[in-house]
């Protein structure tokens, strides 16, 4: 399975709408045009209402129906994220995305208290890479929320991964908490952290999914490294899910791909009421593009 199949699989699901704060970034109109095109999904865009109609002549489209595109014009950003918050809390649209604007401004409104789209669980990155040389999409979690969770956050952050592994296709997911090393050792406590882990799947505390670890990242991707220790793990070799313990690990991890591996990417955060789309500037076009499809496909139909 390959990111494309996700936008195939997006386009399959109806009555979808994005709500994008802060519109105003041609690479976001590009991946809002690609994905109108492609009839994956609606989109009201908030922000400055003038610069996203120039961005929309800019690449020639403007002829879009009232139905598929909106523009509502915002003040400012943090209007822009208060605006399209409030628009995916009143269901008028079921996904959240990050346009041009501070990702502190954009969480602070997505955490407010009254209109927001806390849950009660944690809120954790999702990276979902399609990666050269593998015949299978890897999710890697948390590159970019959560800087060192414990073991009841990382147990939330699984079940967020779990989560999405399954609205893609994945039925029952292999998740490898990653650590230096393939046994506990006291003083390494991302290896402890792993183990409880793997017991509290055992004992069905982590549900709808295999954890085993701790596993280094050569033996939760590669059967052969696997083979080689000597370990006998049905994640081993196999995972689906990559749970770093901490969020340089995980940053590190998700840049390498991208900048040494050439790695195609598409993310999420969950945990929210809905899927939410944040994505960095540096992100190309076909990179939100794939995020936006991803989130689509996570999205609970309005």
């Amino acid at each position: 399975m390959l990111l494309d199949s996700l936008i195939d699989k997006a386009a399959q699901k109806s009555s979808n709408t994005v709500a994008v704060a802060a519109a105003e970034d041609l690479e976001v109109i590009e991946a809002v045009i690609a994905a109108l095109d492609q009839k994956l999904t609606n989109f009201i865009l908030f922000g400055d209402k003038d610069k996203i109609n120039s961005m929309l002549e800019l690449k020639k489209h403007q002829n879009f129906s009232d139905h598929s595109l909106k523009v509502i014009h915002a003040d400012s950003n943090a209007t822009a994220a208060e605006l399209a918050v409030e628009t995916v809390f009143n269901k008028q649209a079921n996904v959240l995305m990050k346009g041009n604007i501070p990702t502190n401004i954009f969480l602070k409104a997505v955490l407010n208290k009254e209109y927001g789209l806390r849950t009660g669980n944690i809120l954790s990155h999702n990276a979902v890479f399609e990666v050269p040389g593998f015949k299978r999409l890897m999710i890697i979690t948390d590159a970019a929320m959560n800087i060192a969770p414990d073991l009841e956050q990382k147990a939330q952050i699984i079940n967020n991964a779990v989560t999405l592994a399954k609205s893609i296709g994945i039925d029952l997911p292999k998740v490898a908490p990653i650590a230096a090393v393939e046994v506990v050792n006291p003083a390494m406590e991302a290896t402890l952290d792993a183990a409880a882990l793997t017991v509290m799947n055992k004992r069905g505390q982590i549900a709808g999914c295999v954890v085993d670890g701790p596993l280094g990242l050569d033996n939760a991707i590669s059967t052969l490294a696997a083979e080689h220790k000597g370990i006998q793990s049905e994640v081993a070799g196999n995972a689906d899910i990559l749970l770093v313990p901490t969020i340089e690990v995980g940053n590190a991890l998700y840049k390498s791909l991208i900048y040494f591996a050439n790695a195609k990417v598409g993310a999420i955060i969950s945990g929210a009421k809905a899927p939410i789309v944040l994505t960095s500037r540096a992100d190309s076009a076909e990179s939100k593009l794939y995020s936006l499809a991803l989130a689509l496909c996570c999205a609970s139909t309005k």
